[in-house]
């Protein structure tokens, strides 16, 4: 087993309009020492200014709430530059839910239903940046990809992709479009999710399959 005494906690806020689902998320958060819940938020808005006022490493986002729901939040959160990875939480799985969260920047998708060993270690790997997808939700995302119904990848990601797949290392990346280096990693992280790859060639080599980069790039 490993010791987890000495390591650092993944520190979390839990976005829910449900006071009963957030209690209980907490409650099976607090039961592994790797895990922190710093703040419960009820809406998309008390989520942003909760996360901008905490920055926890890891969101748990729910989709359909009142007032601002969780994929406006995800949005904007993104627009701010927010270093927290967001982690979807939510009992929706169509295709109208999935790709927008995905596309405006959300790490992973999972389903409310999942096992909690499940959600633990979703959280986990959402934290370390690994692209995180229930199985029905990456089936989906893997359909639309390979019928080419939409564009994954929004255009600051292709451009990130394109220079990548010219071998641009970060820093050149970030100096052609004006951009820090750290913009750069949490695009990358971002394609990695979109894409279901976990490395740069990887995300280059898929990027042609699906005729997002050509030769001529």
């Amino acid at each position: 087993m490993t010791d987890v005494t000495n390591q650092a906690s993944v520190t979390l806020l839990i976005v829910d309009d449900h006071p009963i689902v957030r209690d209980g998320l907490r409650s099976i958060c607090e039961t592994d020492p790797r895990l922190e819940v710093m703040g419960l938020a009820s809406d998309g808005q008390e989520a942003y200014e909760m996360a901008n006022a905490l920055r926890p490493d890891v969101i748990l986002m729910d989709l359909n709430m009142p007032k601002t729901g969780g994929l406006a939040a995800i949005k904007k959160l993104a627009e701010r530059g927010c270093s927290s990875r967001i982690l979807v939480l939510t009992t929706y799985e169509t295709d109208h839910d999935v790709l927008p969260a995905i596309k405006a920047g959300a790490t992973g998708y999972l389903l409310k239903d999942s096992p909690t060993q499940e959600l633990i270690e979703a959280i986990l790997a959402t934290n370390r940046g690994e692209a995180v997808l229930s199985a029905s939700v990456a089936a989906r995302l893997s359909n639309q990809t390979r019928n080419g119904d939409g564009e994954v990848l929004s255009d600051r990601e292709r451009e990130v992709l394109t220079l990548v797949s010219r071998g641009q290392s970060n820093r050149e990346a970030a100096a052609s479009l004006f951009l820090s280096e750290a913009t750069i990693k949490t695009h990358l992280l971002h394609i990695y999710t979109k894409l279901g790859v976990k490395d740069r060639a990887a995300a280059v080599r898929k990027g042609f399959e699906l005729r997002m980069l050509t030769q001529e790039e």
